[in-house]
């Protein structure tokens, strides 16, 4: 185990529905005002946990197995008593990490964040300055995240990006990775930004499903730049799936693909007041599993039907195009988060390329509609139509895709048997998409899989060794020079 990220799945994590990964929502306190925020965060919750309670929900966790919990907010630092949390998080041999803006994070509290223990930090840039202080809602808000990125690296908390995409972000995108470069910043991740909260008052932020038709390829290509600029470019958990750029960015492992929602599974969220959700961004109502004042961690994890839905959750639970789609027993429809604030119930996700790439073929797209507002409540979101219609998005032919009534999981008793283990697929060489392992002509681009994939072999072997020769002949050259 020590060999391995300490986010790296096992079996043996999904065997004991073991929380790897724990985000932990310390304060709804936020000095930011951004239009995309799901929490709506601004003001701190009613009863939010006390210090010794933080330190016996930390003491739990780590004897449940996590092996890293991030710190977010609102602002977690705005709580008095951060750094003595992320102290405990450390001695208890966890890997403490925060998401931050960056406003007011001064470089006294970040050097005291590292001598507390503080192991990584994520800073949150949408956009190049002026997209992304509109974005934040605070003049200026670029530039100080652009700071606390220098600031973490000087006093060596190892940084990374989040940034969201909405519909105004793909200009920014290749000047934004230089800038991230500059910055000495060498992990990227990105994630769509989700009707929830915020956002479902602002619809037009929110990328229409058949814009990843260009979105994709541009990713794809800022993959192989970011690469060259020694950053990794990290597609977050609605990104994807099972398109052609599914077997080089979900983890850097050709091995480890998309395997479905992990949210109450090997995934965690925690709510400021000791709420317990399977993940931080999920609605609280609907999928709240208890509280830490009134059971333990691990009884709600193990009897609380709204955290087991992901383990429970089978091909009978979605709905259009995923229920039938090849990926069905392995992806179950993406992010829960997005799906379910989109369209009120999950098992139907649209932002999926894979998806979009199929419909193109077929001269369709998909695109939403604000149908309900959102009632203005924290984690709260409205409603949108899902339309089917012509690719070039002409009149006829229109079709709203409407929810069946949910079936299981959410608010239904929790099947029984053991935990679900994701299966592996295996990657066709003539196409580059993952198939599963009993294939033996790939159903996406009718090759023999044992053929292509053995040229492949040949080939990859071929372009090392050559590799190795042009290194060797480059030493030789360099050693023969006089002095």
């Amino acid at each position: 185990m020590e060999t391995l990220p300490h986010r790296y799945e096992t079996d043996s994590d999904y065997r004991q529905n073991r929380p790897v990964h724990v985000v932990w929502e310390l304060t709804l306190a936020c000095n930011l005002k951004c239009t995309h925020c799901g929490s709506r965060a601004g003001r701190r919750r009613e009863n939010e946990l006390t210090t010794s309670e933080c330190f016996d929900v930390i003491a739990q966790l780590a004897a449940l197995g996590t092996r890293e919990v991030s710190l977010i907010g609102g602002e977690a630092y705005l709580r008095n008593d951060w750094l003595d949390i992320v102290r405990c998080i450390t001695r208890h041999g966890m890997h403490a990490s925060m998401q931050t803006g960056g406003r007011a994070l001064s470089e006294k509290t970040i050097e005291a964040a590292a001598t507390a223990g503080l192991k990584s930090c994520g800073v949150s840039v949408d956009g190049l300055a002026d997209l992304h202080d509109r974005l934040r809602g605070v003049k200026g808000s670029y530039d100080q995240a652009i700071t606390v990125l220098g600031q973490l690296r000087k006093h060596g908390i190892p940084s990374g990006v989040n940034t969201q995409i909405t519909a105004l972000t793909a200009p920014d995108l290749k000047p934004l990775l230089q800038v991230i470069a500059d910055a000495g910043v060498r992990n990227w991740q990105i994630q769509l930004t989700v009707a929830m909260g915020n956002a479902a008052d602002h619809p037009e932020l929110l990328l229409q499903p058949f814009q990843l038709l260009e979105l994709m390829p541009l990713l794809g290509e800022l993959y192989d730049t970011a690469l060259d600029h020694g950053v990794l470019l990290q597609a977050g958990n609605n990104i994807g799936y099972f398109g052609p750029y599914e077997s080089r960015w979900r983890t850097g492992d050709e091995t480890r693909h998309w395997q479905g929602c992990v949210a109450g599974h090997t995934g965690l969220g925690i709510e400021a007041d000791g709420t317990i959700k399977g993940c931080p961004s999920l609605p609280t109502v609907g999928y709240s599993g208890g509280n830490v004042r009134e059971m333990t961690i691990a009884q709600i994890m193990q009897v609380s039907r709204e955290l087991r839905f992901t383990r429970d959750r089978t091909v009978d639970d979605l709905w259009g195009f995923c229920r039938d789609c090849y990926y069905a027993d392995i992806c179950r429809a993406g992010c829960t988060w997005t799906t379910h604030s989109l369209l009120g119930r999950p098992g139907n996700n649209p932002y999926c390329h894979y998806r979009v790439l199929t419909l193109a073929r077929a001269g369709k797209r998909e695109r939403i509609e604000q149908a309900e507002p959102a009632p203005g409540l924290p984690f709260d979101h409205g409603r949108f139509d899902l339309i089917l219609e012509p690719l070039d998005g002409s009149p006829d032919e229109r079709t709203v895709i409407a929810p069946p009534p949910l079936l299981s999981s959410i608010g239904k008793e929790p099947r029984t048997g053991p935990n679900r283990i994701p299966p592996t697929l295996i990657i066709c060489r003539g196409c580059d998409q993952y198939v599963f392992p009993n294939e033996t002509q790939c159903p996406h681009c009718g090759s023999d899989i044992r053929t292509v994939n053995a040229e492949y072999s040949r080939s990859a072997a071929a372009a090392r060794e050559a590799a190795e020769v042009l290194s060797q002949a480059i030493r030789h050259s360099r050693d023969a020079r006089p002095p």
